[in-house]
């Protein structure tokens, strides 16, 4: 059988991709992992800021919110952020709370919000009530459906080991099986690169980063479930309410050699515990989990989104640098409009900005 569509990589980006694709003609995805959203997208602080991000982010945070508001009765539930800044942060605090759009408060009000903060150890506070959380496994689940309701099939174990070009389109080998397809989509997240070259397609220059997350117990006892999501000044910390405990990160960006199934670091996870515990009246005594996962830039760090200009039939959904779950609606519909020859809802100027032909 010969597939309209071969979408590499079950995270969000390919899942979302292929349920948007399965409208066109019938989809094949391929996950390597026994689990979808086994890499970046299981591992994701999944927030909904529509404000975070460049702007074509930001075009793509916007475009998406109806579908998040809508999808399987909304995916969405209030979480709230609020921007912290302590000694020497507040030039950046500056910028970071101007560009985001967000109500600068005192210290004193930011601990009223959050009991364990200490008001001593803060000099700026800002805050954003339009700040959610995303139910992953809902959208993930909702996009897997949808693409096996158009007939389409979703096959997880199943790492590719060789592409090769046809006649009529591509020729993937995975777990013992060849398949043909008329379309190759490109989702494998941090492997896309290497995907890519597998397919004799010119890489994009795509830089795997690892992202280190510690959990701890929730300080002092306290019902966090209602506090916002904690940001530090420059993205240099964060912390977030998970289960009934907190995660904590230091939100580091280091550059790995090869994409892989990472793990933290202790160091990297000490440094994000010492920038939380800056601002907080309990000490961390310890962890009940960590771990790590790969956000993929592109050099300029804008998602890559459509058909390759130099090899026909070959689409990226790749570089979603930790924004894939809050764009994923509108950057899916954006590769099904292209691929369908529609015009997109997005202006122009963003479209163009988001196309892999900005790197020939």
């Amino acid at each position: 059988m010969t597939h309209d569509f071969l979408i590499i990589g079950g995270g969000i980006a390919g899942l979302s991709a292929g349920a948007h694709l399965a409208e066109l003609g019938n989809v094949l995805l391929l996950e390597a992992e026994p689990a979808l959203a086994y890499h970046a997208s299981g591992r994701s602080a999944a927030l909904y800021e529509a404000q975070y991000g460049k702007p074509t982010t930001i075009a793509l945070n916007l475009a998406s919110r109806t579908d998040h508001e809508t999808i399987d009765g909304g995916v969405l539930s209030p979480r709230g952020l609020m921007l912290l800044a302590g000694p020497d942060e507040e030039e950046v605090f500056a910028h970071d709370a101007g560009q985001m759009g967000l109500d600068i408060i005192t210290p004193e009000e930011a601990a009223a919000r959050v009991p364990a903060l200490n008001p001593q150890a803060i000099t700026g506070a800002a805050v954003h009530d339009d700040a959610w959380d995303i139910d992953t496994d809902r959208l993930i689940q909702h996009f897997a459906r949808a693409i096996r309701s158009y007939g389409g099939r979703v096959q997880t174990s199943a790492a590719v080991t060789a592409i090769a070009r046809t006649a009529h389109g591509w020729q993937v080998t995975a777990a013992g099986e060849t398949h043909e397809a008329r379309i190759l989509v490109n989702a494998a997240g941090a492997w896309a690169d290497a995907i890519a070259a597998m397919a004799g397609v010119a890489p994009i220059g795509l830089t795997p980063l690892r992202r280190s997350v510690a959990r701890i117990p929730a300080p002092g006892g306290h019902d966090v479930s209602r506090w916002p999501m904690l940001l530090g000044a420059g993205e240099r910390w964060y912390a977030k309410p998970d289960a009934g405990q907190i995660i904590v990160s230091p939100a580091e960006e280091d550059p790995v050699d090869a994409p892989h199934d990472a793990w933290p670091e202790d160091l990297r996870l000490a440094e994000g515990i010492a920038r939380y515990q800056h601002f907080v009246t309990d000490e961390v005594t310890r962890l009940t989990a960590s771990w790590a996962g790969l956000r993929t830039f592109a050099p300029d760090r804008t998602l890559v989104l459509g058909p390759d200009p130099d090899t026909p039939g070959f689409v990226w959904v790749a570089g979603q640098g930790g924004y894939g779950f809050q764009t994923a609606p509108a950057a899916a519909r954006l590769v099904a409009d292209l691929v369908a020859g529609r015009a997109p809802v997005l202006d122009p100027r963003t479209v163009a900005a988001l196309s892999p032909a900005r790197f020939r």
